[in-house]
């Protein structure tokens, strides 16, 4: 049954009586009365209908990115734009996966400066002799030597940084055996 709407005039049919039963249907105030519901409930309806535009990073409101990100537990930093938010969200998983791995903090990075870092590891080699007995008389390795990387980032002058974010980064990141240097590079 179509009513009237206040504002232009015009007559519109609640479709909230599609979900009556017929005997309700043919009812003029009933019609009308649920339209004050289906106005109500029309901005909720069209939020659940597209749920999913609010979980795709790429195209969720600016203003819910913040909200996206701590469903991970992600806590940017100074210095960090919408689109690297966007882009640390969507590479969450991977990044997760990697963890731990020169792969993996070197694509956070990546996702934070905007370039990719060198990350290079000291493995010193050695050879054993006839009379040597590891374990006994032989050591593998020095103190701290295989445990220790050096991070080198390239960063332009004119970016926005920050040491302290790039510095908590490889920290949680990095394997927690492992002691790093960090080497920036002004371009």
């Amino acid at each position: 049954m179509p009513s009237v709407n206040s504002q232009n005039g015009t007559h519109r049919e609640s479709r909230y009586l599609d979900y009556l039963p017929g005997l309700y249907r043919d009812d003029k105030f009933m019609g009308q009365y649920l339209n004050i519901f289906e106005d109500i409930m029309g901005p909720l309806e069209r939020t659940v209908d597209n749920l999913e535009i609010y979980f795709d990073p790429m195209i969720t409101p600016e203003s819910l990115v913040p909200w996206l990100a701590s469903w991970l537990d992600l806590k940017p930093g100074p210095g960090w734009t919408v689109k690297r938010w966007r882009e640390l969200i969507k590479s969450a998983a991977l990044l997760h996966r990697l963890r731990g791995t020169k792969r993996g903090l070197s694509e956070y990075l990546r996702i934070y400066t905007g370039n990719v870092p060198e990350i290079s590891e000291y493995i010193p080699g050695m050879s054993l002799g006839e009379e040597t007995k590891l374990g006994v008389n032989t050591k593998i390795g020095s103190a701290g030597a295989g445990n220790h990387f050096t991070v080198t980032l390239e960063i332009d002058a004119a970016s926005k940084v920050d040491i302290d974010t790039v510095k908590s980064i490889i920290d949680s990141q990095k394997p927690a055996h492992t002691i790093y240097t960090l080497q920036i590079r002004q371009r």
